[in-house]
């Protein structure tokens, strides 16, 4: 097994690695949503007036729509599919009658889930200089000598990583670096639980470290969350047995990997 995967898994069984980790992923959730106070208005008169059709109408044009229904995602998708449906419409105004008033405003101002507000966060983290070097901009990145961390967004490091280190696959980039003269790129992710989109997230780290790159351009994976925990899981399964010998590793392993090249 890759050395360090295996100091990100004793790290994670051994030490204080989630509060260590809150350093680099400080998930705290935003505010609420705003909510168009027209769109509410309308919301308020059906809801009062018991107009089935214009309340869920009109709970469809809002961010966050207050229950959780299979047939919704259609109906956003297809709006003129309520005329034709009267009894899934009556359905669901039903629920929100039963709701009450206050319970659909607060939920349709609910924050967003955390795990969407954290794709930033690691770059945030990288900027405070915790590896010993200041990010720079593309320009300084090109021109300096010596060991560099590029900044910039996903589409920028993937546009230079397709340019110059002959990466072809198609996904922006969370890490770009040079260290001891070799470029290393690579995908962050924090996977907070098992299944459906975070193993979708693993993915794409996986994808990353099996694309194609110019020989002496170093891949790696910077992987954190539940992927580190010792059991039968798939993600645990996966980087063990199928990726590792792969340079997967936490964040909070990455600089001694850096500085071993």
């Amino acid at each position: 097994m890759n050395e360090f995967l295996q100091q990100s898994i004793t790290y994670a069984s051994q030490k204080s690695y989630l509060d260590d980790l809150f350093s680099v992923y400080p998930t705290i959730p935003n505010g609420i949503r705003d909510i168009d106070e027209k769109i509410w208005s309308k919301v308020e008169q059906a809801y009062n007036g018991r107009d089935n059709l214009a309340l869920v109408r009109n709970m469809l044009q809002l961010e966050l729509f207050p229950i959780k229904d299979s047939y919704v995602a259609y109906l956003k998708r297809d709006i003129s599919a309520l005329e034709r449906n009267p009894r899934t419409v009556n359905r669901l105004a039903g629920e929100m009658y039963e709701l009450g008033l206050g319970e659909l405003y607060k939920r349709c101002s609910a924050p967003r889930e955390t795990n969407r507000q954290i794709g930033p966060m690691f770059k945030k983290w990288l900027a405070k200089g915790v590896l010993g070097l200041m990010p720079v901009d593309l320009k300084d990145f090109e021109t300096v000598e010596g060991d560099a961390v590029f900044t910039g967004s996903d589409q920028q490091m993937q546009e230079f990583a397709s340019r110059y280190l002959g990466y072809t696959h198609n996904k922006g980039l969370d890490f770009l670096g040079r260290f001891n003269g070799r470029y290393v790129i690579g995908e962050a992710k924090f996977l907070t639980d098992f299944g459906g989109h975070q193993n979708a997230q693993l993915n794409d780290a996986l994808g990353t470290l099996t694309s194609e790159v110019n020989a002496d351009v170093v891949k790696i994976a910077i992987l954190d969350g539940v992927c580190y925990i010792k059991s039968s899981n798939k993600m645990y399964k996966t980087i063990t047995e199928e990726y590792g010998n792969y340079n997967i590793m936490s964040s909070l392993v990455l600089r001694n990997f850096l500085y071993t090249l």
